[in-house]
């Protein structure tokens, strides 16, 4: 595993923002996985930024989100579908038939949307790059304590610590508590990953993930068994041992 210590959120976002514009210039038929939540958010505004500036054309990548809460409507402020076109696919040119993100609308089949997902990936021919955060319980994607290292794509029970930190979000409207996720096994089949971390309140997390015994009590901790990871760090999460 490479690890990349950059000395800020700000050099973070721009450092990962500079690996995939690269990934796309070798092959601009992309088929890359995409994360939700506060850290890439720095990382999609790079994106749009170079796509305005006409250096990033995204017209032949191919787009999977890594998860979506389970029981929102596609359009509901809260659903990642929201998050993924404000934040990103609103502002660039990835053609709308090339983004997959589940579909945890009310009433869907949920055990085969998941199916429906998976085969997706795999008929797609995987994912070259899989860019990935870690919660502070050590789940990637909505892979909880507990999660098997070889999991697919399936319905998960959110843990307490995800439902309360999503709560804030959804004010007074009860945050879900399930959601569909690419399951690990899924995940590790990425030809190359990139987890990115950012701020002091994860740098625990982030050694026992990256330097301690890979457990299924933490997720992220899988990323190990995987031959081509970056994690990129700002300097605050790389903790007072520095990892690098």
């Amino acid at each position: 595993m490479r690890v990349l210590v950059t000395p800020d959120y700000e050099s973070l976002s721009q450092t990962a923002a500079d690996l995939i514009v690269k990934a796309i210039r070798v092959k601009p038929a992309l088929r890359i996985g995409l994360p939700t939540g506060n850290t890439p958010l720095g990382l999609y505004e790079e994106l749009v930024k170079k796509h305005r500036e006409g250096t990033l054309d995204l017209s032949q990548v191919t787009t999977f989100n890594l998860d979506e809460f389970l029981g929102l409507p596609q359009g509901h402020p809260q659903s990642f579908h929201t998050y993924m076109r404000q934040h990103l696919f609103g502002n660039v040119n990835v053609p709308p038939q090339n983004i997959h993100i589940p579909n945890g609308s009310p009433g869907v089949d949920a055990d085969a949307e998941s199916k429906r997902y998976e085969e997706a990936i795999e008929k797609a021919g995987g994912l070259d790059l899989l860019v990935v955060g870690i919660g502070s319980n050590g789940h990637i994607a909505f892979n909880e304590p507990g999660a098997a290292f070889n999991s697919r794509t399936r319905v998960v029970d959110l843990a307490a610590e995800t439902i309360a930190n999503a709560q804030r979000q959804f004010g007074a409207e009860p945050a879900p508590r399930q959601a569909i996720t690419m399951g690990i096994a899924t995940m590790l089949e990425a030809r190359r990953i990139v987890l990115l971390a950012a701020g002091a309140a994860k740098a625990g997390v982030v050694e026992r993930a990256l330097r301690g015994p890979a457990t299924e009590s933490l997720p992220a901790s899988a990323l190990q068994r995987h031959s081509e990871v970056i994690a990129i760090l700002d300097e605050a999460a790389s903790g007072p041992g520095k990892i690098g």
